[in-house]
């Protein structure tokens, strides 16, 4: 017991070490990038394209914040899966107030049966394009940009090293609900690992359509769950980088329960197996960060139970120690990110006691979550996806089960919370 106690505190120590090396590397990276924005003459003509299927809480916020882009050539594609979708009318009332003339709405016409519904949407709005397009953007229906978004997230790829550009999404922790909390403690670690991995995000996603072309990831899509986490791989094995850009962090203000969590982080982790090219990195930091802590919470217990004090004063100590230097090194991230988003004129939040305490208690939580959802994905063979069933056999083999149009039924109750 006494060696077993030893070790697990060493590695915790030695784990809450590392991530404060690699916290403080992404925060050097925030601090140290400067934009370099390129002229209107040189920056190409552009598709941004948004995939729909349900009406997101702020997708009029989203196409509002998409038509008021400080970009003088492009076009915005939007694919709705079907005219009976909520989405239909918001998109198409939108525009109509907008009053531009930039943007195209169709409907998603081939519902593939060996891809995920976003992919086929994708696959039709790429192909639909003609050549004056150089560069295609992608963006998520609960991605809410400033007006420089589509000028920074392009003007990287003058670089001929860049192969494609992302930002990430940043959730408030200030939730009614306990699963909006767990999703932001988790995705914290997760941006931090984009960034190292150079992991794109299929939210704010920028490829030249010369990449397209030549890393043949339109075929890929064409069987694919998910359009991002594969686009590492394809531009590595030609020499081309995914850049993050920081000033595309953008804030995520949508809600979840923790149920709806469970399923969406089960997705997530299907998605990371097949594709993720540092799977076997995020298994290792999952035994870290849940495994451990969790090892030492039963041997905390179980010398209470038989009365070893020293021994389970010593470790709730670990424990603590370690709880408090991940809730710090929370806040100092998120001291960081809100400089990020003040420069772009989004909202900050304000981090009230009540949320700091509730953070500091949604940190096991989370930990047991995560570890819950990767170990149910392990043996998953079905993934549901807004309606949709997928049967999953591997990361070339999927088959759509189960369609139907999405439905006003469909949507969530609480206009706040995430399909």
């Amino acid at each position: 017991m006494e060696d077993l106690t030893i070790f697990l505190s060493k590695s915790l120590f030695g784990w809450l070490a590392i991530q404060v090396c690699l916290t403080l590397v992404f925060l050097w990276y925030l601090r140290s990038h400067q934009k370099k924005l390129l002229p209107d003459d040189q920056l190409p003509k552009t598709a941004v394209i948004l995939c729909l299927r349900g009406a997101d809480p702020f997708l009029p916020k989203c196409l509002r914040s998409l038509l008021q882009q400080n970009y003088p050539e492009y076009d915005l594609k939007l694919i709705v899966d079907s005219h009976e979708d909520p989405a239909w009318k918001i998109a198409h009332d939108t525009i109509t107030d907008q009053g531009t003339t930039n943007v195209q709405i169709s409907p998603l016409r081939i519902v593939r049966n060996n891809c995920s519904l976003k992919c086929s949407s994708v696959l039709q709005a790429v192909r639909e394009l003609d050549e004056s397009y150089k560069v295609v953007a992608f963006v998520d229906a609960d991605t809410i940009v400033h007006p420089n978004w589509l000028r920074e997230l392009v003007s990287p790829l003058a670089d001929a090293k860049v192969g494609a550009t992302t930002g990430n999404r940043w959730y408030a922790p200030t939730g009614q609900y306990w699963g909006s909390l767990v999703r932001y403690i988790g995705n914290v670690s997760t941006v931090v690992q984009m960034f190292l991995f150079q992991i794109p995000w299929g939210g704010t996603l920028a490829v030249k359509t010369e990449v397209l072309r030549k890393t043949k990831l339109l075929d890929q899509w064409a069987k694919a769950l998910g359009e991002d986490l594969i686009i590492h791989k394809a531009l590595k094995e030609h020499g081309l980088q995914v850049k993050f850009v920081p000033s595309l962090l953008i804030v995520n203000r949508e809600e979840t329960d923790l149920l709806s969590l469970v399923d969406s982080l089960k997705r997530l982790m299907v998605c990371s197996r097949f594709y993720h090219p540092r799977w076997l990195a995020l298994v290792s930091e999952a035994i870290s960060s849940i495994l451990f802590p969790t090892t030492v919470i039963v041997l905390f217990l179980e010398s209470l139970l038989e009365t070893q004090w020293q021994t389970a004063a010593f470790l709730f100590g670990c424990y603590s120690l370690y709880t408090v230097g991940l809730l710090l090194l929370m806040l100092v991230l998120e001291l960081g990110i809100q400089e990020v988003i003040r420069s772009n004129d989004q909202p900050t939040t304000k981090l009230s006691a009540t949320t700091v305490i509730k953070m500091l208690i949604g940190i096991p939580l989370t930990q047991w979550i995560y570890g819950l959802a990767l170990l149910s994905s392990l043996w998953i063979s079905t993934v549901t996806w807004r309606g949709v069933a997928y049967r999953v056999s591997g990361p070339w083999n999927i088959r759509l089960v189960e369609y139907r149009p999405y439905q006003w039924l469909d949507q969530p109750v609480d206009n706040k919370v995430s399909l």
